[in-house]
């Protein structure tokens, strides 16, 4: 029984080291890489010279390093006052660098998420950066809280003087971007903003990570007008785009915007003029003549017949051979006109349409016959170039928030219409720069005009708003100081994780309000990185204390002063797999057994000091059984024999329980 719980959350080498065996078994020996054979395996049976095309900088290999450092000493801490419906949401909001964050949800959600949105800095000589590593002691890990260097200096901005202007920015998204792959579904995909400073950089690095051909493509995105006099005005940014597999992809559509305007007018038309048609069709007609400029794309939608709007499509085949056959005009009873290449659809389906009244003919037989194409079949695709007004984003966001105290926010249509194409059902998003929690707003609006149930993951760093007030320019500044006062009159401490949070709480009850019968998960779980609560080398495990003959208390010995058994629990779950952190906690029983804890219905977290035959009978009886059961060693005061004895116990009551039938479940030890 010395199934302990392991320390280190993930261990990427070695899991790619057991990749490689499973593909090349020839290539890794005892645990270790041959890389000679691995070679070998690959077709490569001589050096082909060491010059390549391919991005470098200084550093980068450090920052391949730290792709595989695993994060020692840090977990996330549940912030309960901070949260809202903390005990049903699924939603996640979590303070902290945005790498060490990515590093402790690699094991939960790994291959979970897809689709992950990020505006990072735009490396433009005021931007601010991240620390970039996290494999910290106990006594270090007040660095990331505080946010502060190794040498205790505050994060600074990377100066386009500096001679490592952009090697810094690189890598600081180096690592961030390795890990955000594997954290996508093998069908997710990943939308980056960027401006001209880095746009091309960030095309080379994201072949790099992501492979460049699951290179999606990128979208231009027009958000201003731009009249300053010089030789070319920028009007616009990058949206590039990557698949994790773009063979996983199939072709991307949306349900129509537009058409949705062109349906809402149908409907009051439908509902002034009841039956009459043609009343209904002319003055359609004359509403989206009106808006064109509105409905570009859509305005062939504008024929009405008593089931709805559509539009008349083409009935040819585009090549010869097509289908021939007879189709009868209802009212002149003749053959209708067989065009030229013969008909795109078979003669049954043909009939199916005609039997759904989806075919319009003409005044005879002469013309053509036309399928009706129905406005609620019609889809968008995504385009290349996008056309947004920033001013109504920020507009919007002060109208929600207050005047001036977010620069350029990011506009929650944008990012809502970007994941109408590559979500759906209850899909995960991510946005690990969130700001001011754009995206979680485009979430909500998402799960309204869809009906579906995206869940979000907001990282945001908590950068503190007195400091960076004093290393900015005067517009910046101001914009700072305006915050200040907004997150004074709602007395919130002065980050930017405050902003992002509150707008989501706004954004939610403005959303909930207009929408009284909708379901929708408006709530978030906080968390925050912190230190460990967990005396992972105990002075008994090193043989350095006997319990028995200690005046300190079980905690004392196990645990970091202060520490909760919610926290206790969420730091175990985060070395589980696929285990969701908004996964419910229950406390399983009453009276003296108030500290056992039962997490996403499957995995039993005792903190019982001391484990009793009744305590094991009732953990026995637990119906579904838990795959995995998780006691303290202490609880057993250092006896193996009493550990033996007791899951013996376990084990026979369990079968007992099951009519005798051997059941699955795993035991580990803190």
């Amino acid at each position: 029984m010395d199934n302990k719980v392991p320390q280190q959350i993930n261990d990427i080498v070695g899991d790619n080291v057991k990749k490689l065996a499973q593909l090349f078994p020839s290539a890794v020996k005892d645990g270790e890489v041959d890389f000679e054979a691995l070679r070998e395996e690959l077709g490569e049976f001589q050096e082909v010279g060491s010059e390549k095309y391919e991005l470098t900088w200084a550093g980068k290999k450090n920052a391949k390093k730290i792709v595989q450092e695993d994060v020692f000493g840090r977990t996330l801490k549940f912030i309960p006052e901070d949260s809202r419906d903390a005990d049903t949401t699924e939603n996640l909001y979590i303070e902290g660098d945005n790498l060490e964050v990515l590093k402790l949800l690699r094991q939960n959600y790994y291959g979970m998420i897809k689709a992950i949105t990020i505006d990072p800095p735009y490396n433009t000589g005021e931007d601010f950066i991240y620390n970039d590593s996290y494999a910290m002691s106990v006594i270090e890990s007040d660095v990331a809280e505080g946010i502060t260097d190794r040498l205790g200096e505050r994060y600074t901005i990377n100066k386009d003087s500096q001679n490592r202007f952009h090697a810094n920015w690189l890598n600081m998204m180096y690592p961030r971007l390795k890990i955000a792959k594997d954290l996508l579904t093998d069908d997710g995909v990943i939308f980056i903003f960027i401006d001209d400073n880095e746009q091309e950089t960030l095309k080379i690095l994201c072949d790099d990570v992501f492979g460049k051909s699951n290179y999606i493509g990128t979208i231009i995105l027009q958000t201003a007008t731009d009249n300053n006099p010089r030789q070319i005005n920028t009007e616009h940014e990058y949206i590039h785009c990557y698949a994790k597999n773009k063979a996983a992809q199939e072709a991307w559509s949306a349900p129509s915007e537009k058409a949705k305007k062109i349906q809402e007018k149908y409907n009051e038309l439908k509902h002034k003029y009841q039956d009459d048609i043609d009343i209904i069709q002319s003055e359609l007609r004359a509403w989206i003549k009106k808006n064109r400029d509105e409905l570009r794309g859509v305005t062939h939608y504008d024929n009405v017949d008593d089931k709805g709007v559509f539009h008349d499509g083409d009935i040819a085949n585009t090549v010869f051979g097509g289908y021939i056959y007879d189709v009868i005009h209802p009212v002149t009873g003749k053959v209708c006109k067989i065009p030229e290449k013969g008909f795109r659809f078979s003669e049954s389906t043909m009939k199916q349409m005609l039997a759904d009244d989806q075919i319009m003919f003409g005044v005879d037989e002469t013309t053509l016959i036309k399928p009706k194409k129905r406005l609620e079949n019609a889809k968008d695709v995504l385009r290349s170039v996008i056309y947004e007004d920033g001013r109504a984003s920020t507009k919007q966001f002060e109208e929600l928030m207050s005047r001036d105290i977010f620069q350029n926010p990011k506009s929650p249509m944008i990012i809502e219409r970007l994941l109408s194409f590559v979500t759906s059902a209850d899909d995960y998003v991510l946005d690990f720069f969130s700001g001011s929690s754009t995206t979680a707003d485009a979430v909500f609006r998402s799960n309204v005009q869809r009906g579906t149930h995206l869940k979000f993951i907001m990282v945001q760093l908590p950068e503190n708003l007195d400091e960076s007030k004093e290393r900015v320019t005067s517009r910046a500044k101001k914009t700072i100081e305006n915050a200040i006062k907004f997150l004074q009159t709602i007395n919130k401490p002065h980050t930017i994780c405050e902003i992002g949070k509150e707008r989501i709480r706004r954004e939610g009850d403005k959303i909930q309000s207009e929408n009284l019968e909708a379901d929708i998960d408006i709530g978030f779980k906080v968390f925050r990185t912190a230190d460990t609560n967990i005396k992972w080398n105990s002075l008994m495990d090193m043989g350095q204390i006997d319990l028995k003959q200690l005046e300190y208390t079980p905690d004392q010995v196990d645990f970091m002063p202060d520490a909760k058994d919610v926290d206790i629990v969420y730091e175990l779950m985060l070395r589980q797999k696929d285990v969701p952190l908004s996964s419910k906690i229950e406390q399983v029983f009453g009276g003296g057994y108030k500290r056992t804890y039962l997490y996403a219905d499957s995995y039993l977290v005792c903190l019982e000091t001391k484990i009793t035959n009744e305590l094991i009978d009732k953990l026995a009886r637990i119906d579904p059984l838990p795959i995995k059961f998780i006691f303290r060693d202490s609880a057993f005061q250092d006896d193996i024999a009493l550990k033996d004895e007791t899951f013996r116990r376990l084990k026979a009551l369990i079968e007992k329980n099951n009519g005798m039938q051997k059941m699955a479940y795993t035991v580990e030890f803190l």
